[in-house]
């Protein structure tokens, strides 16, 4: 089990989602803003190329297109499946600054059957 947030978290996670089909034009450079953490608050980043999830870190993205801010415990429902990524966005829970129409592109491999699976196989090797 790995620390939520940390980067072997993110680490175990990137190695997990190898098998991820590609998906041409599904490319990004997300940042996300966790806050009110334990650790107080999280910046970490995805870089997705054609749906590959090719790096993610802690820290700032070099080039993000856009920025999603959420608070941790917010981050911790969506992480556990108890809240759905698109209605925390559609909800104003979480904000987002940047490239919309990027985000938007990328939001229905939020509901494909592989990126659900790969969801599940991240909540069993997370702790909180």
């Amino acid at each position: 089990m790995t620390k939520y947030l940390s980067q072997e978290w993110l680490d175990e996670s990137r190695a997990l989602a190898e098998s991820q089909p590609e998906r041409p034009g599904a490319s990004a450079q997300m940042q996300y803003v966790v806050t009110g953490g334990p650790d107080g608050d999280i910046k970490y980043y995805w870089i997705l190329g054609d749906g590959k999830l090719l790096e993610s870190a802690l820290g700032d993205a070099p080039d993000a297109d856009f920025t999603m801010t959420l608070t941790y415990d917010d981050s911790v429902k969506i992480q556990n499946g108890e809240l759905d990524a698109n209605a925390a966005f559609m909800q104003g829970r979480m904000k987002v600054t940047g490239n919309m129409g990027k985000l938007m592109a990328l939001m229905p491999l939020t509901n494909s059957a592989e990126y659900k699976s790969l969801q599940e196989e991240i909540r069993h090797i997370t702790t909180f």
